[in-house]
């Protein structure tokens, strides 16, 4: 469809074949570099901020020595992971600049409201925010079990030699965590380019269109509101090219970093 003039009114080999036409107009379009350059950035932040805290938050827990406290925070963190993408977008009105509660309490302590969702510097902090509200707790449970791997026997030499809390931490807990912080990095690197996009939609409108429109927002636009088909096609088949090569240069760099010859795959 992507190398063709799509039409349902023609079988698929009835239609017009064009070649690379829809992927010039895209490539020469003024959307390209918008859509890709909000895209990557979006992703990386991501990313970035996704590993970190999650590895962070695993170390406190881990610090975390009443059993029962413990259970409960990660029961408590783990929750969010379960509600609907569409109800954390909804759950973003509560900072409605008008009727958000988080609006009020600011206007009460005698600050001005912020309109947090027709500022388009806001947008990709509610998307990180709530993501990271959603999925922090759920994240942590990979590194949790990399910490619980460590040999106890080397926080006992390091208690010994006199390390404190945050000694131990920075000379037993990081370093055991290095292998699979790398690998969680390696393995995320392939979705760089795809998104929440639902989560996205639901945030976006014309005031903060400049940092929000991403591929996948451009996709579903193009090709559901619009009917240009392959157009739309031609524009997600270039996301998936990009994707793919993000992955096989990702077990590259999985083989230089880790003794394993044969990467992920």
């Amino acid at each position: 469809t992507a190398f063709q003039n799509f039409s349902f009114r023609k079988p698929f080999l009835g239609n017009e074949w064009v070649g690379f036409k829809w992927f010039r107009k895209f490539f020469n379009g003024i959307y390209f570099g918008r859509t890709v350059t909000n895209t990557l950035i979006i992703s990386v932040e991501g990313l970035i901020i996704g590993v970190v805290t999650a590895t962070l938050f695993a170390l406190l827990l881990n610090e975390i020595r009443d059993g029962k406290f413990k259970r409960i925070t990660q029961s408590i963190s783990y929750f969010p992971h379960f509600i609907s993408t569409v109800i954390v977008g909804l759950m973003g009105r509560l900072l409605d600049k008008d009727s958000g509660l988080i609006n009020l309490l600011i206007a009460r302590l005698g600050g001005t409201k912020i309109d947090f969702f027709n500022k388009a510097r806001w947008f990709r902090t509610l998307y990180h925010g709530s993501g990271l509200w959603q999925g922090l707790g759920w994240s942590t449970i990979i590194y949790l079990g990399a910490i619980t791997a460590i040999d106890p026997t080397l926080y006992e030499a390091a208690t010994v030699d006199g390390a404190g809390r945050l000694r131990r931490i920075w000379h037993v807990s990081l370093p055991g965590l290095k292998q699979i912080v790398v690998l969680m990095l390696i393995m995320r690197i392939g979705s760089l380019m795809g998104t929440v996009t639902d989560k996205v939609l639901l945030l976006q409108n014309d005031l903060n269109l400049s940092v929000s429109e991403l591929l996948g927002t451009y996709v579903y636009k193009m090709g559901l509101q619009k009917g240009k088909y392959s157009f739309a096609t031609a524009v997600g088949l270039f996301n998936s090219v990009v994707s793919f090569l993000l992955v096989i240069s990702a077990n590259f760099v999985s083989k230089r970093l880790s003794d394993d010859t044969h990467g992920i795959f």
